[in-house]
C-alpha cells in the first residue's frame, strides 16, 4: 500500500458514503492514479445496502469507486449499482456477516458515518481480530465498556480524524504515551466552527452576526446549536483523555453551552433561534468579550484535559499565547508532559472539513495496511 505500489495486506470495508466517505473514495482513486499505490476497497456500505466486489476481482476498481461517489452525491442508494459488472449488492447487515465469517482478519472496517448505531458492530469486528479506523466520534466516546472492546487490539485501532481531522493529534499523543512519558495536561481549540465565531467576536462582530455568517458560509451544522452546545468538543476531549489512559465517561466532561436550555432544539425551533434567540444572547456574550479585552485578552472556546478531568467552554487567554493568537477555523493542541515542559508541544492546522478529515482516515488506513499485524 506504500509508495512502491505494493498491494495492501488488508482490504477496506467502508461504512458511510456522506461527505467524508465520498472524499475518502476520491482520495483513494487519486492515490491509485498518481502514486500507483494500491488501497483495495472491497466493500462500501450506506445506511441500507452493501456493495461488494465479487470473489474474482477482490476490489472495486476506480471506475466503480467514482460511480459510487457520483450516485451518493445525487442522494441515490447503492442498490442503483446492482447491475454493475463484478459487484454484489445486498442488505448491509447480511453482507457484513459474510465478511466477518470469512475475511475479518484481512480487512479494515472504516467508519465515516456519524451514527451511534455502528458501535456494537465495530466492537464485534475488533474482537474477531479485524482492524478499525474511525472518523466517527460516537463509538469511541460511548460507554467505557464499548471503548475497551473497540481497542482490544490497539495495534489494529486508529481514530486520528476524530479529534483534529487530518492533524496528527492522536498519533502524537499515542507516541508520547507509549514512550512512558507522563502527560499532565492537554488543552486547545478543537472546533473550526467555534474558532471562526471566536475570531469574529475578537474582530468586533456581535455573537448573533458571526454565528449567522458562519451558517451562511457552511461552517456550522444545519442547526448551529449542534456546534454551540459544545458536545462535539466534549467528545474530542474525552477521546484525548481516554488516549492518556483515563477511564472517563461523556457525562464526566463539564460542558459550557453557548445557549441556555430554554433555547434547546426541543423547546425553540431553528427558525425562531436564528431570528430572535441568537440576538438575545448578544449582551451576555459581549460582557465576556469586554471583560477579556479589559485584561488585554481574547475569548476562545477551549477544551482542557487535566488532573483526571475534562472541561470545555469559554476561556479568556492572552493574545500572545498560541491559543490566543489562533484565528479562523484552525485547530490547536497544547500538550504538557514531563518531557514537554516548561514549553508545551503545540500542533496547529486545519482541523475541519471533509477533505482534511478524509486525509486523516486515509493516513490511518495506509499505516494499518502496511502493518505487520496483518501477517498474523
Amino acid at each position: 500500500m506504500g509508495a512502491s505500489g505494493s498491494p495492501s495486506l488488508a482490504r477496506v470495508v467502508l461504512f458511510g458514503c456522506g461527505g467524508v466517505g465520498q472524499a475518502l473514495l476520491r482520495q483513494i482513486v487519486r492515490l491509485h492514479k498518481t502514486h500507483k499505490s494500491c488501497v483495495p476497497v472491497f466493500a462500501v456500505c450506506d445506511s441500507k445496502f452493501m456493495l461488494t466486489a465479487t470473489n474474482d476481482i477482490k476490489a472495486l476498481d476506480n471506475e466503480l469507486l467514482e460511480r459510487i461517489v457520483s450516485i451518493k452525491q445525487e442522494g441515490t442508494s447503492l442498490d442503483a449499482l446492482a447491475s454493475a459488472e463484478g459487484v454484489t449488492v445486498q442488505p448491509a447487515d447480511m453482507g457484513l456477516e459474510g465478511i466477518m465469517a470469512d475475511a475479518v482478519h484481512r480487512a479494515i472496517l472504516v467508519d465515516c458515518t456519524a451514527s451511534e448505531a455502528t458501535g456494537t458492530t465495530l466492537a464485534t469486528w475488533a474482537e474477531k481480530g479485524g482492524a478499525v479506523v474511525l472518523a466517527n466520534k460516537k463509538p469511541t466516546t460511548g460507554h467505557m465498556a464499548l471503548f475497551n472492546r473497540l481497542t482490544v487490539n490497539p495495534a489494529k485501532f486508529r481514530c486520528e480524524s476524530t479529534c483534529g481531522a487530518g492533524m496528527p493529534i492522536m498519533a502524537a499523543v499515542g507516541r508520547i504515551v507509549r514512550s512512558g512519558d507522563t502527560i499532565h495536561k492537554i488543552s486547545g481549540a478543537f472546533s473550526g466552527t467555534l474558532g471562526f465565531v471566536m475570531s469574529g467576536l475578537e474582530a468586533g462582530k456581535s455573537f448573533s452576526a458571526v454565528v449567522t455568517e458562519a451558517k451562511a458560509l457552511g461552517f456550522t451544522e444545519p442547526d448551529p446549536r449542534d456546534d454551540l452546545g459544545g458536545t462535539d468538543v466534549a467528545r474530542k476531549a474525552l477521546i484525548l483523555a481516554r488516549a492518556i489512559g483515563w477511564p472517563l465517561e461523556l457525562h464526566d466532561v463539564k460542558v459550557e453551552s453557548l445557549y441556555p436550555s430554554t433555547m434547546a432544539p426541543d423547546v425553540m425551533s431553528l427558525d425562531e433561534f436564528m431570528a430572535t434567540g441568537l440576538k438575545q444572547l448578544d449582551p451576555t456574550i459581549q460582557v465576556q468579550v469586554d471583560a477579556a479585552a479589559a485584561k488585554g485578552e481574547v475569548l476562545r472556546y477551549a477544551a482542557t484535559v487535566e488532573d483526571g478531568m475534562c472541561k470545555v467552554g469559554l476561556v479568556s487567554v492572552p493574545k500572545s499565547t498560541p491559543l490566543g493568537s489562533l484565528s479562523g477555523t484552525d485547530n490547536l493542541m497544547e500538550l504538557r508532559s514531563d518531557c514537554f515542559h516548561p514549553n508545551p508541544l503545540v500542533l496547529q492546522g486545519r482541523g475541519a472539513g471533509t477533505e482534511a478529515t478524509a486525509s486523516g482516515v486515509l493516513a490511518d488506513i495506509l499505516e494499518l495496511g502496511d502493518d505487520s499485524a496483518f501477517l498474523a
